[in-house]
């Protein structure tokens, strides 16, 4: 009898045994699993049964909120902003899930993070929730003064503080409105969602930091870095001949200056002059695919962008140039694919960059050559208001040398005082800009204006960086950059610096 007792035992231990493997393989091992199934919407509805923290923009405008609701869902997500601020923000719906800052920083809005969870237990659980407030680093006057001066044009703005990475504003148009997709009624935010997701304007992608463009002239600063951060160019040397178009080795198909001009000359000139014969002859012959393809990944090309939104797209610069071909008569060395790699020394062929690229770009030459990684969380508050979190700065690339930095800063102010963005002149502030046409094609012509710059107090470190695009230009004059995105960039500098 005694017997039978202890095998019983054994088996009812081995099946408590087994339960407790089992409970916690889906309690622990696997509950991510289950909680991402389509089909559990347990951990959704408990999500939307508590409130979530305010989204709050840097001078302390409310960019977001939980409102009370009847109902299943007991909160909805509402944005007193509109649409200014939708692609930072982004949606929360139950149907649809979440995009922006919404999804990065879920944890914190909820109350989830080890800091926002230690204070509610050290209050004794006072307090029903531990939702925390998201402060952002973007200000609201900034964000509405680049609707204002985009206007109806399609194009995107982003502007930077050069020495932390804070994004201080980023903008898109078209854009749209996430209350609507944020609704409630869920029939009728699918509805908003399939109509924005139709639209061949992509009114949902944030330009700013999830689309890629030909950045054309603006990468012009990347070839001048690469030429000084090799040491084959100088702010004296070489001299480039003055010409109207430069034909590569490999090909018939010339290069041709914007307009037919004739242009040439050491570094500064050409750079003044956004002399596409010389950066081509540069990037082809003086450089070779080496320097520029090192230069181009210090900028931050060709990696995953260290930013606090999801889906940030990855500028690119080829890497494809083939091998070294020795010709007797050649004067340079040439590569299988000489042409292209001096297409891609003015920002054409397989380049393509995203504007916070290329603001972070102008923020290096600004910044001692410096990339800070790019940001727009500012700090994290508790219920009672105490800051819990709070970015700290850090760098993610070295594009040049602060020596290099301050000739290519130097450079880029000669463009403000003397040649292709002249619009940018401002008393009282010191300006560096660099413009850009990035050709679509000829039938009809087509281009993306653009225009890069830092700016600050004269005598003072640059505070701002700021790359503009303005997509789709009819016409193919070389003076597109300057005309076009030119007014909008001296609007958003003022506007940032309190003039």
């Amino acid at each position: 009898m005694n017997r039978q007792i202890k095998a019983l035992g054994v088996v009812i231990l081995g099946c408590y045994l087994a339960l407790f493997i089992k409970l916690n393989q889906v309690q622990v091992l696997d509950a991510d699993k289950y909680n991402d199934r389509p089909e559990n919407t347990r951990q959704q509805v408990r999500d939307f049964n508590h409130p979530r923290g305010n989204i709050v923009s840097a001078d302390g405008v409310l960019l977001a909120r939980s409102d009370e609701q009847k109902g299943e869902l007991q909160f909805q997500r509402v944005y007193p902003q509109g649409d200014l601020f939708a692609h930072i923000t982004g949606y929360y719906s139950f149907a649809l899930g979440s995009t922006g800052v919404e999804r990065f920083y879920n944890d914190e809005l909820t109350g989830r993070t080890p800091a926002l969870r230690i204070r509610r237990i050290k209050g004794m659980f006072n307090e029903p929730t531990a939702e925390g407030e998201l402060v952002l680093t973007v200000s609201s006057p900034l964000q509405q003064a680049i609707k204002d001066a985009l206007g109806d044009s399609e194009g995107a703005v982003a502007v930077i503080e050069p020495s932390t990475g804070s994004i201080l504003a980023m903008y898109s148009n078209p854009t749209f409105d996430p209350n609507a997709i944020s609704s409630n009624d869920l029939d009728q935010a699918a509805k908003v969602k399939g109509l924005l997701d139709a639209a061949p304007s992509k009114p949902l992608l944030a330009r700013t930091f999830q689309e890629r463009f030909f950045p054309g002239s603006t990468f012009k600063i990347v070839t001048a870095a690469a030429g000084l951060e090799s040491g084959k160019v100088t702010p004296d040397q070489p001299v480039y001949p003055t010409e109207t178009s430069y034909t590569p080795p490999g090909t018939t198909r010339a290069i041709r200056n914007f307009d037919g001009s004739n242009c040439g000359g050491a570094l500064f000139e050409i750079l003044q002059r956004s002399c596409n014969a010389a950066f081509a002859r540069m990037a082809a012959e003086t450089l070779g695919p080496e320097p520029m393809i090192a230069t181009a990944e210090a900028a931050g090309f060709n990696s995953e962008v260290p930013l606090d939104l999801p889906r940030p797209a990855e500028s690119r610069y080829p890497t494809d140039f083939g091998a070294l071909i020795s010709r007797p008569e050649a004067t340079a060395p040439i590569y299988e694919n000489s042409a292209k790699l001096a297409q891609t020394g003015i920002g054409q062929n397989d380049v393509a960059a995203t504007p916070l690229q290329m603001a972070m770009v102008a923020g290096a030459v600004a910044n001692g050559g410096s990339v800070m990684r790019p940001h727009v969380m500012k700090e994290v508050r508790a219920r009672d208001g105490a800051v819990v979190d709070t970015y700290k700065p850090a760098e993610w690339k070295r594009f040049t040398t602060p020596e290099n930095a301050e000739t290519l800063r130097s450079a880029m102010v000669g463009v403000v005082e003397n040649g292709t963005a002249s619009i940018l002149q401002t008393p009282g502030l010191t300006i560096g800009a660099k413009t850009g046409t990035a050709q679509l094609g000829t039938d009809p012509p087509r281009s993306h204006a653009w225009m890069v710059a830092f700016a600050g107090p004269a005598g003072q470190p640059p505070s701002i960086a700021i790359a503009v695009i303005v997509q789709d230009v009819p016409g193919n004059s070389g003076a597109t950059g300057g005309r076009i995105a030119g007014p909008i960039a001296h609007r958003i500098i003022q506007a940032a610096l309190g003039l």
